[in-house]
């Protein structure tokens, strides 16, 4: 018995982009018909009148473990962010204060709309973030920060990284029916050594995965770079022949016309975080020339630490508007940043053919909007609702997998006030850690 969607309005995303009023099926995991009118056969219905349905969200570059980080270190550039603030919170972080960072993100990004995240995990206690991921039933990619060079303390030594890596890898990796995956996290150059850049590109190779990094997010972190490594940051990629599809590198601020093209001829993506950017002082990704190169641009929150809401909406909406007064009122639309929100984020992740649109065959990754509001109405141009009107309150059901994650608002995985209750608790007890060091 599968679960009947009855007469929604469905944002298909196929590639003819299909946008019809209608019915679709989902069985066990999978959409199986998608029509203007499927039959009941003893199937559970779910009338969806004036309502309307898209794919599920895509997060490609989050930070689970800085969740419980929020409003604690503002008005920062990236360097003294990382060094005096982000680093020592997550050195503090025991399994209890983790557990309760991400069961935070997990919420808020479910009750949001998001149904995969790509997630830069954490150098101690990396299990829980596999677990909580697990538990809450969003689809997930994360993977052990990797971290064996530079001034700070907050390093590994490239052995123990590599072991426990692996050993991760094994135990986590194509999970939940590949609900979870792992994806390699160095953290950006100049926090690894070239050893482990080897190794990064070994483990990539071996068990095919995805590399999850930071490049060119400050003007003070590309010189840094090009000091340590002569290169700049998408040059030190492709001479370490780490560049291919499966390469994901969060920001691609500061790069030049040369840097865009080596994006391009290598299929590498980009993972555009415009909160953070703005938030932090780093500057605008030149997105409307990423798009043009054909190079997959997606969307993602970043950490709540450095954007202070893990809302893909904000996103999406500030995506659109921050490049209209340097590129031009017609250099991002609608339709393309819902693009990156959704078949974007599917392909950084490698899921193309599995999530990212509504179609026979894919899984059932989906959300379902009322846009019935005062703020959303009139409208010809559901693409426009969504990216310039629409909040996150406009999110009624979320589904991962065939199963609803998020039900009229309320959360299926979690108790809302408890999370609310840990995550105070546990940020009282990690900064009093901090203050007695």
């Amino acid at each position: 018995m599968g679960i009947l969607l009855k007469n929604g309005l469905i944002v298909t995303q196929n590639p003819a982009a299909d946008i019809f009023t209608g019915d679709i099926l989902i069985e066990n995991d999978r959409i199986t018909k998608i029509s203007p009118t499927i039959e009941n056969s003893n199937h559970h219905v779910f009338l969806l009148d004036n309502l309307v349905v898209i794919p599920g969200f895509i997060q490609s570059h989050v930070h689970l473990c800085q969740t419980l980080f929020r409003n604690l270190s503002d008005d920062l550039e990236l360097m003294e962010w990382l060094q005096d603030h982000i680093w020592p919170f997550e050195m503090a972080h025991d399994a209890e204060s983790l557990r309760a960072s991400v069961q935070l993100g997990l919420a808020e990004m479910l009750l949001n709309g998001t149904t995969s995240i790509l997630d830069m995990g954490i150098a101690q206690h990396q299990e829980i973030i596999f677990e909580e991921m697990a538990a809450s039933g969003i689809r997930g990619f994360s993977g052990m920060v990797m971290m064996d060079s530079g001034e700070q303390p907050y390093k590994q030594s490239k052995t123990v990284i590599i072991n426990q890596t692996e050993a991760l890898i094994k135990k986590w990796h194509h999970t939940e029916g590949g609900r979870i995956q792992y994806a390699l996290a160095p953290r950006f150059v100049p926090s690894c050594s070239s050893a482990l850049w080897k190794q990064v590109k070994k483990l990539s190779q071996d068990y095919d995965l995805i590399i999850h990094s930071h490049a060119s997010e400050n003007k003070k972190e590309w010189h840094i770079v090009k000091e340590i490594t002569g290169y700049s940051n998408v040059e030190f990629f492709i001479k370490n022949d780490l560049a291919s599809s499966r390469l994901c590198l969060a920001h691609c601020i500061w790069v030049s016309e040369v840097e865009i093209q080596m994006l391009a001829d290598y299929n590498i993506n980009v993972l555009h975080c415009p909160s953070a950017n703005l938030k932090l002082g780093s500057g605008f990704a030149p997105v409307p020339e990423f798009i043009s190169r054909g190079i997959n641009v997606s969307l993602g929150s970043d950490g709540a630490a450095c954007n202070n809401n893990l809302d893909i909406l904000n996103e999406m909406r500030l995506a659109a508007l921050i490049q209209k007064p340097i590129k031009g009122v017609k250099s991002t639309s609608a339709k393309m940043i819902f693009d990156m929100a959704t078949l974007g984020g599917a392909q950084s992740l490698g899921l193309a053919k599995q999530i990212g649109s509504l179609e026979v065959g894919k899984k059932a990754d989906l959300v379902v909007m009322d846009l019935r509001k005062v703020h959303c109405i009139p409208a010809d141009d559901i693409y426009s609702q969504i990216v310039y009107s629409a909040k996150s309150s406009e999110v009624l059901h979320v589904m991962v997998n065939g199963e609803w994650k998020v039900k009229n608002q309320q959360l299926q995985p979690y108790h809302e006030e408890t999370i609310i209750k840990d995550s105070w608790k546990a940020i009282q007890n990690l900064i009093k850690r901090i203050n007695s060091v």
